[in-house]
Formats: C-alpha cells, sequence, structure tokens
C-alpha cells in the first residue's frame, strides 16, 4: 500500500485536501469517485530524487527554454510514431543541464516499471507544474498525447513570453530607483559633510533640512553595521509577511491597484487566465478541475479567491458569467467571450481569442511604459534634489545674509 495526496471537491464544488492509503492512483481515484467526489489532483506523497544530493536541487535547476525544448522535442518523436522510452533517452543524450538529465533517467526507470508518462513526473514537482502534469494525464487517457504535449509547448511558450514583457517593463524603472538609491546616501555621506565644516566656522544657525542630513550622515558613518541589519531585517519582515495567509492577499491587492503597473499586472493575469483554461478545457479536463488548477497558478490570491466563488458557481450549476461578473475584476470583453462560449460550446476557442487581446494590450503598455512612469520616477528624484538643494543652499543664504551684516 502507499500513500497518496489527494485533491477532491463534491457535487457542489466544495474542496477537500488530505492524504489516503491505496493500492494506486487509480484505485484512490475509483474509490472518491464510487462515493460521488470529483477528484481533481492525485499523487504519490514520496520525496523526489531519493538518491541523489538533496541539496542537487536547490543549486540545479530547470528553467523554462529546456523545458519548452524537452517537450517539443517529446512531441516531434510521438509523432513520429518513436516509443516513449526511445524518445526519452535520445532527449537525455541531448539535454546540457546534468540535473534534468537525472530526472529524464528517473521518468524513464518509473516508465519502465509500468507507470504512465504523467504518474512518472509527477514526482518532480520542482520541473513540472500541477497544469503540466494533469494535461499529460488527459493526453493518456484520450489517446492524444503528441497534441496536448503541443498545447502544453505553445502554453510555456506563452509563459515565457509573458515574463520577458514583465522583466522589459520593469527594467527602467528598476535602474532609475537602483542608481538614486546609490546615488543619495553617497552624496549625504560624501558630500554634505565638505559643507557641514565650512558653515561649522561660522556662528550660523543650520536648518532643519541640513540638521537631519547631517544626522542621518552621522547614523550611517557610525552604525552602518546596525544599519544593514536593519534593512536586512525589514527585506525580510516584508517577505515574510507577503507570502503569509493574511499578508498575501493584501500585497497581491495592492499590485493590482498600483499606478500603471497594476493594470499591467492585472492585464497578465487575464491572458493568462484566459489562455490556460482555454488550453485546459481543449486537452479534455473538466471545467471545475481545469479552474482548480489555473486557480492555483494564476500568481495572485485576489484573482485566484474570485476562481473559487467561480467554482462554487459553477458547482451549484450557476455557470461562470454570474460569479465572474460579481466579482468585479473580469472586464467586459472576458465575460461576453465566457458567456457565448458557454452557450455555444466553444469556451476554448474563445478564451483563447481573448487571450490574444491581452497579449496586445499587455505588448502595447510595455512598449509606451516609459512615457507612463518618467512623470512618477521625475517626482521621485526631483523630491531628493530638493532635498539635497534645500540642505546645501540655505545655510549659503545665511552665510551671504551674515557677511552682509
Amino acid at each position: 500500500m502507499a500513500s497518496f495526496k489527494y485533491k477532491i471537491r463534491d457535487k457542489h464544488g466544495r474542496p477537500s485536501t488530505g492524504t489516503i492509503e491505496g493500492e494506486s492512483r487509480e484505485a484512490v481515484a475509483s474509490h472518491f469517485r464510487t462515493m460521488g467526489y470529483t477528484p481533481t489532483l492525485i499523487e504519490e506523497a514520496r520525496a523526489s530524487l531519493k538518491k541523489y544530493n538533496p541539496f542537487e536541487r536547490f543549486f540545479h535547476r530547470v528553467n523554462i527554454e529546456e523545458l519548452i525544448v524537452f517537450t517539443r522535442q517529446l512531441m516531434t518523436l510521438q509523432r513520429a510514431g518513436v516509443p516513449i522510452l526511445t524518445s526519452l533517452d535520445s532527449i537525455r543524450e541531448q539535454s546540457p543541464n546534468a540535473y534534468f538529465k537525472k530526472v529524464i533517467e528517473e521518468i524513464g526507470h518509473d516508465i519502465e516499471a509500468g507507470k504512465g508518462l504523467s504518474e512518472a513526473v509527477s514526482k518532480f514537482g520542482n520541473v513540472f507544474s500541477e497544469i503540466y502534469i494533469n494535461m499529460l494525464r488527459a493526453g493518456e487517457a484520450a489517446g492524444i498525447l503528441d497534441d496536448v504535449l503541443d498545447r502544453l509547448a505553445t502554453l510555456l511558450e506563452h509563459e515565457q513570453d509573458l515574463s520577458m514583457k514583465v522583466k522589459q517593463a520593469t527594467r527602467y524603472p528598476l535602474l532609475v530607483i537602483i542608481t538614486i538609491s546609490i546615488a543619495f546616501p553617497l552624496a549625504i555621506m560624501f558630500i554634505i559633510p565638505k559643507f557641514s565644516a565650512l558653515f561649522a566656522r561660522f556662528d550660523t544657525q543650520l536648518p532643519l533640512a541640513t540638521k537631519m542630513l547631517l544626522n542621518l550622515n552621522y547614523i550611517l558613518i557610525h552604525y552602518w553595521p546596525l544599519v544593514i541589519i536593519g534593512l536586512g531585517v525589514l527585506i525580510f519582515a516584508f517577505r515574510y509577511f507577503i507570502n503569509s495567509p493574511l499578508g498575501r492577499p493584501v500585497w497581491d491587492n495592492i499590485k493590482i491597484k498600483m499606478p500603471v503597473f497594476g493594470q499591467l499586472i492585472l492585464k497578465i493575469s487575464m491572458s493568462r487566465f484566459s489562455r490556460m483554461t482555454s488550453t485546459l478545457s481543449a486537452s479534455g479536463i473538466p471545467i471545475i478541475s481545469t479552474l482548480e488548477i489555473v486557480k492555483g497558478s494564476i500568481g495572485n490570491r485576489i484573482i485566484a479567491n474570485s476562481i473559487d466563488n467561480i467554482i462554487e458557481g459553477v458547482g451549484e450549476g450557476k455557470g461562470m458569467t454570474g460569479p465572474m461578473k460579481a466579482s468585479g475584476l473580469f472586464p467586459g470583453i472576458v465575460l461576453q467571450m465566457v458567456k457565448i462560449g458557454e452557450e455555444t460550446g466553444k469556451m476554448d476557442e474563445l478564451l483563447l481569442r481573448v487571450s490574444d487581446y491581452y497579449d496586445a494590450q499587455v505588448s502595447y503598455t510595455v512598449k509606451n511604459l516609459t512615457v507612463l512612469i518618467e512623470p512618477i520616477l521625475i517626482f521621485i528624484m526631483g523630491i531628493m534634489v530638493l532635498i539635497l538643494a534645500l540642505a546645501i543652499f540655505m545655510p549659503m543664504w545665511n552665510l551671504i545674509s551674515l557677511f552682509r551684516h
């Protein structure tokens, strides 16, 4: 008997998770279906790559480009009628990633032992996502593994494209913020003290801005280890908060409401939701299971909570459109396409068009992001320059007034 992790939903769409003992994944799934539940995930509860160095997974990872190449190669070989084990051996020999070679090798060993491809890859959750595993499972069940691999490769390429657009969008503002973060402390540490030495020769009252920067200079020079430790603690506390059950929804809500970037994040999330739902539906995965998988892959807790409400609505027979509209997050074009898709049974085709629409919107926003964000960056730089100018020039004006008298 083996131990299996499971996620199931009852006839009303209510979720439940846990661990159960069973002979096989199929036996556990059959057990839940007999009881009236719909299994959305069943995987063997055991560690991956036990026979390898446990630190290897930390230092050696499989990036999305390598996964795309693997998926495309496997799809091509399957369409050519090459046996799965021969395909995996050929791909493993060509892979430049030593860790990925070992992953593919163990997948091959599991298939030799009688497991299916989806069950073999499910051991490696750090390499293959839940979407990847479930689509393989659906492809094996329907006998269309090559078509599913083609859809998976396209989906991964889409995710890579979105990731590159996000990096492109954040590169310029990050560079400006990093430059300011370095230049401002350096000005405080090396420029302000030189002026303070000049002002100290004369009996004149220093302005508040100058006193503040001189005090900050004293702290940076004499207590810099404590400053570094304090910044480290703040960063750690912030990261802990935004990854906690309480802080993650707060942070995700702030992200989608941020000026300029909020709309970009929302458009990316809508594109991801539409394409993932379309791809999973086209692969024959039931709509509740599809939404459950997408919810865990969308990357935003606020949108995930809205998908939870959609799942409940579908489980109660209300359809998707009503709960989506009630959330207030999904724009009119998405609602309209989903409604038409429910009426015509062409949900996957229409959602794919929605994703293409949002991809175009994301590209347009990224191209114009510099124009949109420049006023904010100029304002921040202006405030910092103003503080430095006041701290330096106001005492000089006081000195000029002193000399005149």
